[in-house]
């Protein structure tokens, strides 16, 4: 895949070969390069579009793998969600060695979500309400946070996340 004047991790190129990618999406083509440079955005596209790529392409190649701490954290207002974009994560950065991404959403035992946050997850996916609580619990910091991802945030605010 091919983004304009972006060069790609040779790594996250090679994922994204894997997966099938060719042409990326006007979405993909507006959101990367703004991401990258570190600029907030706000981006609208139709399902299927490839939003999920187009901020976690971005997210990977700016994380620092040496660095075990949570660097980008994404919002989602479901878990069947947290769980789909946490996968997606894990195949672009299929050859990307210490990148870790973990999802977090009610439903599931907290103490094994705990239990991979402490192992040094670089990347949290989650609902609002379970990273609220992992908050709270001390357990995820948001000191080393410098990318933050409202996904589906209509959604979020239907469902009363504010």
């Amino acid at each position: 895949m091919k983004i304009e004047n972006v060069i790609l991790n040779e790594n996250i190129q090679r994922a994204l070969d894997e997966m099938g990618f060719e042409e990326s999406t006007q979405i993909q083509q507006e959101a990367i390069p703004v991401v990258l440079e570190g600029r907030d955005m706000i981006g609208q596209s139709n399902t299927g579009t490839g939003k999920t790529a187009a901020f976690g392409i971005p997210i990977l190649e700016k994380i620092d793998k040496d660095l075990r701490m949570p660097q980008a954290i994404v919002l989602l207002p479901t878990r069947e969600l947290a769980v789909q974009v946490a996968n997606e994560f894990r195949k672009i950065g299929k050859y990307m060695e210490g990148i870790r991404t973990v999802a977090v959403y009610g439903g599931a035992d907290i103490r094994d979500q705990i239990n991979k946050l402490k192992g040094g997850a670089q990347i949290i996916v989650g609902t609002p309400g379970r990273i609220i609580d992992l908050i709270d619990r001390h357990v995820i910091k948001l000191s080393e946070i410098n990318i933050a991802v409202l996904d589906e945030a209509d959604e979020m605010l239907k469902m009363g996340f504010r």
